[in-house]
């Protein structure tokens, strides 16, 4: 007895969106300002604009640059403006943030971007599982955008998925 096999999820007509495919290209840096603090408490302007000018700036080319202070210091706004002047020419992306915090600034970036048209009345899956870290304010707001143009919206695989919002229904199921 030939028993064929049907492959019913190829079949389903689900469009699977990877939110892995966003993730960040070009390393995330950090860039400390304790590192430019005196007695680990003071940012003396002259003593800054200096280390700024003499430091390699080019080691940061096509990085993205999460630029913050670790240390408890009043840190003037002025210097995370000089840092952006120095840097600018080299890196990908930069924020004032922890690179933690980067990486998730530059998912809602992507996710901002996207032309939402394409998803249009489709049967959507958000992928849930990745090899590389996906913040969970990714899969918030990939939500948020797609939920007015979407049929549905389900997490997981789509062999086996949760189902998240249904157009119709005007609700989450």
């Amino acid at each position: 007895m030939d028993t064929i096999l049907v492959n019913r999820v190829a079949q389903s007509r689900l469009f699977t969106i990877d939110l892995e495919n966003l993730y960040p290209t070009g390393a995330v840096v950090a860039f400390d300002l304790k590192d430019y603090l005196f007695m680990g408490m003071i940012l003396k302007e002259k003593d800054f604009r200096e280390a700024l000018k003499i430091h390699d700036w080019s080691q940061y080319e096509g990085k993205n640059m999460a630029v913050f202070c670790s240390a408890d210091a009043i840190i003037p706004l002025w210097a995370y403006m000089l840092v952006a002047a120095h840097a600018t020419p080299f890196i990908q992306d930069m924020a004032q943030c922890t690179p933690e915090q980067l990486v998730e600034n530059i998912f809602l970036k992507k996710i901002a971007a996207l032309d939402v048209s394409d998803y249009e009345g489709k049967r959507l899956v958000i992928k849930g599982c990745s090899g590389k870290p996906v913040p969970a304010a990714a899969y918030l707001e990939i939500t948020r955008k797609l939920q007015p143009v979407a049929l549905s919206i389900m997490f997981g695989e789509p062999c086996s998925t949760v189902p998240v919002y249904k157009r119709g229904k005007q609700e989450v199921v």
